[in-house]
């Protein structure tokens, strides 16, 4: 590391923005001869300072501290580079006062430590939401945490707050985060054209409220929308547009990478969409779920201290979270896996009880996604490997599974779109995966149906698009 001869020189103090207002250093100089002529020739960079610039880990030059905090030190200018081990602290504390060592020696020291922060994101967001379990206020502290260092992940996943009435939360949960995510734009009805210059100029957080409304029913409606949110998931994506009149038109690509976070009225969000985020499902508080108020200077006040501890403790820690590669909980692969990825890295690096409660929660969120169905195929699907399991059976006739999927008083099927489902609709929404009518004999009877097995049987599409049934948890004691 580049130092003067002289052993007992000073430290030069850590360097801000404004010590290079209007400074031009020379041509092919170092920074560290740059800054000894700033600060007269004397003194050595401060080994903290250079650590955090160069990425090295905390304590590579000269100091020793424990893996599971991270350190910035600020040193005085008349400190002494003759002690480099910073003062004992305790993890998650703050040491603000100046602690004398060695002579005239002067270090303040911020010890920050993931897990507290973490803690103190989830207890503030915690104020002012009633969530509907344990695992949705560990799953926002850490999509908070990597707004902060969104750049450093190939995914950024989508929060959808979604609810059966107006009324239950979502607003509120948009509200708060604006406080604690980095640059938060609010929004209720922005143009695609506003968003995709705003994520351009970026680095934003999107908090859409009231989504719902800019698609119909079915999903449909604001392509441009939806592509936006669709592919902005992926550091990579960008969309295509023309730009210019007829005689000079030339092919714009929009940047949209972007973290996001949506809440809407159940059911009208896209699948496109909802594949690709973690779905929290708000309900109105009841009388007994008491709340904080929320008031908004107040809230901004008491906020400033939690986002800058996260965002400080993300722009130290981000680039190497960034590089993780977590264990994900068993059964959790594939898409589920790509977004949950950022959130469980962030939750290695806090440590502290982090790591299990984060993994509860993916298992927790990737189940209930496995469990909702997201679209009338898949539940089809699901609804018949239901009606083939209760009957102990590998291929019923078209007309036994009509008569079963119409009786199914919670399922659509008694009245999918304004009528009861009929075989030729049953027949177009299975051949999507292969699967076709078969017939087969039957006491001397031939019939016209499905069946389990086969190169066109129902089978293999439950082995490819649904989760593993659960066992049956009686039958595993037995054994």
């Amino acid at each position: 590391m580049p130092h003067t001869d002289d052993a007992d020189c000073s430290s030069w103090r850590t360097p801000v923005a404004r010590d290079f207002k209007g400074y031009t250093g020379r041509e092919g100089e170092s920074i560290c001869n740059q800054l000894r002529r700033m600060y007269g020739g004397v003194g050595r960079p401060n080994p903290r300072w250079l650590e955090w610039l160069m990425g090295f880990p905390v304590g590579w030059c000269e100091t020793t501290s424990t893996p599971s905090e991270t350190r910035l030190f600020l040193l005085s200018p008349n400190t002494s580079a003759d002690s480099s081990s910073p003062p004992p602290t305790t993890p998650g504390t703050r040491h603000d006062a100046p602690r004398e060592q060695s002579g005239d020696l002067r270090m303040t020291t911020t010890t920050l430590e993931g897990a507290q922060i973490l803690d103190d994101v989830q207890a503030f967001l915690s104020r002012f939401n009633a969530f509907p379990d344990e695992h949705c206020a560990p799953m926002l502290a850490l999509w908070y945490a990597h707004t902060w260092a969104a750049e450093h992940f190939y995914i950024t996943p989508r929060v959808v707050l979604s609810s059966a009435e107006p009324g239950s939360g979502k607003t509120r949960v948009l509200e708060v985060a604006r406080h604690l995510v980095r640059t938060p734009e609010m929004t209720f009805s922005a143009t695609p054209a506003a968003l995709f210059r705003m994520v351009g100029a970026g680095p934003i957080t999107i908090l859409f409220d009231e989504v719902d409304a800019i698609f119909d029913n079915k999903g449909g409606g604001n392509e441009d929308l939806r592509a936006l949110v669709n592919a902005g998931y992926k550091r990579s994506a960008t969309v295509a547009r023309c730009k210019g009149d007829a005689g000079n038109m030339v092919i714009e690509r929009f940047p949209v990478y972007a973290p996001a976070a949506l809440a809407g009225i159940a059911g009208n969000m896209p699948d496109t969409i909802t594949t690709r985020a973690i779905t929290i499902h708000m309900r109105r508080r009841r009388p007994d779920e008491r709340v904080e108020a929320f008031r908004e200077r107040k809230v901004e006040e008491q906020s400033a201290p939690v986002r800058e501890a996260l965002a400080t403790w993300m722009e130290v820690v981000g680039e190497r979270v960034g590089a993780a590669y977590p264990d994900m909980p068993d059964g959790v692969t594939d898409r589920a896996a790509e977004i949950w990825e950022p959130l469980l890295a962030i939750a290695d690096y806090a440590g502290g009880h982090w790591p299990e409660t984060a993994r509860a929660a993916c298992l927790h969120f990737v189940t209930a996604a496995q469990t909702n169905p997201t679209s009338d195929r898949i539940r089809l699907l699901s609804d018949l490997r239901t009606v083939f399991a209760d009957r102990g059976v590998t291929r019923m006739s078209t007309v036994e599974i009509l008569a079963v999927l119409h009786s199914m008083e919670e399922a659509p099927w008694g009245d999918f779109y304004g009528r009861p489902i009929n075989a030729r609709q049953l027949a177009t929404e299975l051949s999507a995966y292969g699967v076709k009518v078969t017939a087969y004999k039957n006491v001397g009877k031939t019939f016209k149906g499905y069946v389990i097995d086969g190169p066109n049987g129902l089978g293999d599409a439950w082995a490819r698009y649904l989760p593993e049934p659960k066992s049956d948890e009686n039958s595993e004691g037995e054994k």
